[in-house]
């Protein structure tokens, strides 16, 4: 079965058949909200112009998700650099298919202006101090995972689950995480920059590991070479452990969601580099912790923005989780991309995204992949459907 609108870049044959089996159906999305004080370093992420409006991003995008353009916003869109928000596309797809939205608060500074199911976790210190958050709190947020996985997963008959993120600063946890699980990712993450800041990130992950190491009794001796680096952190590392040290809050709450989902219907993690590592997060726990999951019912969506960045290696990256005895039971999980194109849109500020700029958040491929996948949406109807979005915004922020 051809499918036009969507590319798969690992694990073809998965990749077909999940999507011939949930072709005609609708999803519901949950998209979880989390912060790291990570995403307030100068020039780490471009979610947002200063490190003061960083702090505001996840409830912006979640507050716009949730009511849309006309609504007066208590924390609006932050400015960017360049480009525009990409809630704009997730909002426009799930509003137009009449998409049921449930949004999560895995920890953040203040709660947002919107109905939020808060799951009693705290947002994250900088990965770079290697305690970046308690491990009670860290297990915690994966009972709740596990929780509410199951919960939304029994609300789903013939459908599928999407579960999205908004960590600002969320790319720079993710390369931390799969770094600690001996998964060879420097240089391969993406970023919201148009090229990648992937020097910044690495030094900033190779600190956060090192403390992690040192207060683990195993002495914080000199900087170890980067291929021994990797292999002694995942000889013993417990994934729950790694995240306290330097994850985020998101990370082990979609893990236990898409775990306890994949028992009973399928998952599309929605994301790029940041899903990755929780897919290879959600591998190493369910080894760890004796948890059965079933992987061939979870795919990875993004947009072609992501899987096709030239500053970064996302297909590389998917192959290499298979690469360590820590992610056994998962393997690599089939990737897939929209094929949205903002190259013909008439603002200027979509067509940013063609440059480099932004690429994706709180699941915008997986919203187009979704469109695809249950109403045959083509480039034309999706493009129309976010460029009304953008329009009304720019519509009501004039009349403000």
């Amino acid at each position: 079965m051809p499918n036009s609108q969507i590319s798969i870049y690992t694990q073809k044959e998965q990749g077909e058949e999940w999507l011939r089996r949930y072709r005609g159906c609708l999803p519901i999305f949950a998209c979880v909200l989390g912060f790291t004080e990570t995403g307030l370093i100068p020039g780490i992420s471009a979610a947002g112009r200063t490190p003061e409006d960083r702090k505001y991003t996840a409830c912006a995008d979640a507050e716009f998700l949730y009511y849309g353009p006309e609504h007066k916003a208590q924390y609006p869109l932050p400015p960017l650099a360049a480009g525009a928000s990409p809630v704009l596309i997730s909002r426009a797809v799930f509003e137009s298919l009449k998409i049921p939205v449930h949004l999560f608060n895995a920890g953040l500074p203040q709660p947002p202006a919107v109905p939020v199911i808060d799951l009693g976790g705290a947002p994250a210190k900088c990965l770079s101090g290697g305690a970046a958050m308690e491990i009670t709190t860290v297990h915690h947020l994966l009972e709740q995972g596990l929780l509410w996985g199951e919960r939304l997963a029994t609300n789903i008959q013939q459908g599928y689950l999407i579960i999205g993120e908004c960590v600002v600063g969320g790319t720079t946890t993710a390369l931390a995480i799969l770094t600690g699980l001996g998964i060879d990712a420097a240089g391969k993450v993406n970023s919201s920059h148009p090229v990648c800041n992937h020097t910044q990130k690495w030094a900033l992950v190779q600190t956060g590991l090192e403390k992690m190491k040192g207060s683990r009794g195993q002495g914080a001796g000199g900087r170890e070479q980067d291929e021994t680096f990797q292999s002694q952190i995942q000889n013993s590392v417990d994934p729950l452990e790694l995240v306290a040290a330097v994850g985020d809050p998101m990370q082990v709450v979609v893990a236990g969601m898409a775990i306890a989902a994949s028992r009973s219907c399928g998952v599309m993690l929605a994301g790029g580099t940041q899903m990755l590592a929780v897919y290879a997060l959600m591998s190493a726990i369910a080894q760890a912790y004796a948890l059965s999951w079933q992987p061939e019912e979870i795919v990875v969506g993004t947009t072609r923005w992501v899987a096709e960045d030239p500053t970064g290696a996302t297909v590389d990256l998917a192959l290499n989780l298979e690469k360590t005895s820590l992610t056994e039971s998962g393997r690599t999980p089939p990737l897939l991309a929209t094929h949205l194109s903002f190259a013909d849109s008439r603002y200027p500020q979509l067509r940013a995204y063609e440059q480099g700029f932004v690429k994706e958040g709180i699941g915008a491929g997986a919203a187009c992949i979704a469109a695809h996948l249950s109403q045959d949406w083509q480039q034309h109807q999706l493009l129309a459907a976010i460029e009304a979005q953008f329009e009304r915004l720019s519509t009501a922020l004039n009349q403000s």
